[in-house]
């Protein structure tokens, strides 16, 4: 029995890691109507703001500031905007690649599952030699969907993403402006 549950866990850990695997390679080739596609109705998308505390304090992350605070529809104007005319902080488009990694489920019910993922982003801007290099921990809430993406081999229905937290390893931003989505 606990071979079989072992078994369970690493084929539902292979098909997060190819969701997120999947998602990276949309945001790297810019294709964001297809990864907001990905996206449940009622996804929160939080990025707090890390401060730099004593010890004795309960968390290093603002409950009240925000990198990015959206949700489904701010997320379609975001992703519209940065496929248009109108994203001047993306023009030209940056250059990405996406490293996702260590991908641990902490927790799972009848129709989701919820994962954290490391993420380190390596972005390049014009003609610029120094990459921006992002780092970042996830934490992710991704839920079954018959609309959503599905491996060949997967026989569940497929997974869309519901909740995102971005923890960034960073108190000051190593980038110009935060206008990729993490």
């Amino acid at each position: 029995m606990q071979d079989e549950r072992t078994q369970q866990r690493g084929v539902l850990r292979r098909e997060c890691e190819e969701f997120l695997y999947h998602a990276a390679e949309l945001l790297d080739d810019r294709r964001l109507s297809e990864w907001h596609d990905l996206l449940t109705e009622d996804i929160t998308y939080r990025v707090p703001i890390r401060t730099t505390r004593e010890r004795s304090q309960s968390t290093e992350f603002s409950d009240s500031s925000y990198h990015m605070k959206e949700d489904w529809d701010t997320l379609r104007v975001r992703t519209e905007r940065m496929s248009n005319d109108f994203a001047w902080s993306e023009d030209p488009p940056s250059r990405t690649r996406r490293q996702v990694s260590n991908v641990r489920i902490t927790d799972v019910t009848d129709d989701e599952i919820k994962l954290k993922n490391n993420l380190v982003i390596i972005r390049s801007r014009k003609t610029e030699t120094d990459p921006d290099i992002l780092s970042m921990e996830r934490h992710d809430t991704l839920r079954r969907d018959e609309d959503g993406y599905t491996s060949d081999w997967a026989e569940e229905p497929g997974l869309k993403l519901a909740r995102r937290t971005v923890l960034l390893d960073h108190t000051v931003l190593p980038t110009d402006s935060l206008s990729i989505i993490l």
